[in-house]
């Protein structure tokens, strides 16, 4: 029975630890990717969408101001068909101002929403930022260590073998 363990390749412990580097480092831009995307559906939820109802609904008003105006024009002048299609132009102004309106306050409680809705995953996140930055990090320093070993007890020369009795 031999008395010194025999390690012929290195190169599997090195094979992993290039690998797990790998993978901290695409998990790592993945984890900042998934926050800067957050952040920017924050933002838009937040600030830009608002903006944007806010000025469709005040084109829609606009829209809808006219509309009305010209059905009143088209009842005094007393032709009938010019009544019945500016009735439709109004309803259909009507309904995409209503739409717009509940597109806004949709929004408006999408952005009240987002935190509650989203910091629970967040901070799943950022456990898992913790382990690749923590556990993950050793493990690579701790296979660094495991190849200077190996390879230290790979290069002492084996005890000279001892003569049966």
């Amino acid at each position: 029975m031999a008395d010194q363990a025999r390690i012929s390749n290195l190169d599997s412990i090195e094979a992993f630890r290039v690998a797990l580097s790998v993978f901290i480092s695409k998990t790592r831009q993945t984890l900042d990717a998934i926050q800067d995307e957050v952040k920017r559906t924050r933002a838009w939820l937040q600030t830009e969408q608002p903006a944007y109802w806010q000025q469709q609904i005040r084109l829609l008003q606009r829209k809808l101001d006219q509309a009305q105006a010209e059905l009143t024009t088209a009842r005094m002048s007393d032709f009938v068909e010019a009544a019945s299609i500016q009735k439709a132009a109004v309803r259909k102004a009507t309904a995409a101002l209503e739409e717009a309106q509940a597109k806004a306050q949709r929004t408006k409680a999408w952005g009240r929403d987002f935190d509650r809705a989203v910091d629970p995953l967040a901070r799943k996140i950022e456990g898992l930022r913790d382990v690749i930055d923590g556990d993950l990090a050793k493990a690579q320093a701790y296979l660094v260590e495991i190849q200077k070993i190996l390879q230290a007890y790979n290069e002492t020369p084996a005890p000279p073998a001892s003569s049966p009795s």
